[in-house]
């Protein structure tokens, strides 16, 4: 089989590597239209047990990234009247860029060279059996029409830093400020760094004038806001311009020989942390249908689809209830800290008290003495 494979991030040089694994006779191509090294961002976050699942799957890249974690074992609220801790929720994280790196060097190490550089369309792919978009959110093999593409943006607006302060355990500090409020997600990716991502309503966007400010106005008005988390540190930009998260939904998940996976196929809102393992889950997924159903390309994609689409269903309607939250966050920072934390951490709708006591012994205890009611 001739298999192309648009899209050299997590999803396609994940899913180039098994392929390479599974079936060394195949012919593989990646091409990926930016250069080697260009990417945004900063650190990418995993729960704890999030990448349980490439100890079984791909328990070599799960032994690389073993010792290039960062993690920890908790969640940080900083709220306006006060700071809130809820235990026994872990994290791990890297460093976008060393992920991609440690993609593409277990990519050529398998004899697979990525097309750096090199932008794809349909008819450049016509002789390939299998074509599979990994290529994002903006999609170019992804004819919106055929695949019944949808996507709505949110209302909030969010720009993503870095900084050089190392936070001990994923935090996140709501301020209310004369502009309006203000949420910062921020958790260390590696020893002297740290993600900063920066989230505002549409009124507070407004009031603040971000959209007539340049990007070091905009760098130096955050600073201040968050000076006391900052500690003196700066922020640092890459490409770290304000946007709208986008939903993209796809109600076919392939057309002909081309399938979709990652962020070419659905979005999960930041504040789950799960886009970067579902990319990994898809490329898994669809390694395994194409190793067993080899050669037959319409029975691969549709056991692919079977296997993955109630995860996915699961997974996004989890992220969609959160992203509603943040939607509509500085509302809730009028709670009280510890009925704040609680809405914080069921807004997915997944965690009640009783599994959350045997997760959070220590928040679920300070829940039940500040609110006796719930004790029960």
């Amino acid at each position: 089989m001739r298999i192309a494979i648009a899209g050299a991030g997590p999803a396609g040089l994940h899913l180039a590597a098994l392929l390479r694994l599974r079936r060394p006779e195949a012919e593989i191509r990646v091409f990926e239209q930016n250069p080697e090294g260009a990417t945004f961002g900063f650190g990418v976050v995993f729960s704890d047990r999030a990448l349980d699942f490439l100890a079984a799957d791909d328990p070599a890249l799960h032994a690389a990234l073993a010792g290039r974690l960062e993690s920890w074992t908790a969640i940080t609220l900083n709220h306006p009247q006060g700071q809130v801790v809820i235990d026994g929720i872990g994290f791990t994280a890297i460093a976008r860029l060393e992920l991609l790196r440690l993609l593409t060097a277990r990519l050529r190490a398998l004899g697979v060279e990525p097309a750096f550089g090199t932008r794809v369309t349909p008819d450049d792919l016509a002789g390939f059996d299998l074509v599979v978009a990994a290529d994002g959110l903006n999609s170019a093999l992804r004819d919106a029409a055929a695949f019944g593409t949808s996507i709505r943006e949110l209302t909030n607006r969010f720009a993503w830093f870095g900084t050089t302060k190392r936070f001990d355990t994923l935090t996140q500090t709501f301020r209310a400020t004369e502009l309006g409020a203000f949420n910062a997600h921020h958790y260390r990716y590696a020893p002297d760094m740290s993600t900063f991502i920066v989230e505002c309503d549409a009124a507070t966007f407004d009031r603040a004038g971000f959209a007539a400010m340049d990007e070091a106005t905009t760098r130096a008005t955050l600073e201040a806001i968050f000076a006391p988390e900052l500690d003196g540190h700066p922020l640092v930009s890459n490409r770290s311009v304000w946007r709208r998260f986008p939903i993209l939904r796809n109600a076919r998940w392939s057309v002909g020989n081309t399938v979709l996976i990652g962020d070419a196929l659905r979005t999960a809102h930041f504040s789950i942390g799960s886009g970067t393992r579902l990319a990994f889950e898809d490329s898994i997924a669809l390694a395994k249908a194409l190793d067993v159903h080899w050669g037959d390309v319409p029975a691969a994609l549709a056991a692919y689809e079977a296997a993955r689409r109630p995860v996915v269903e699961t997974l996004t309607a989890a992220a969609d209830a959160s992203a509603a939250w943040y939607e509509d966050f500085a509302a809730q920072m009028a709670l009280a800290p510890i009925d704040f934390a609680l809405s914080y951490i069921q807004r997915s709708g997944r965690v009640d008290l009783n599994r959350l006591a045997r997760i959070a012994p220590a928040f679920v205890a300070r829940v039940r003495a500040e609110r006796p009611e719930l004790a029960a």
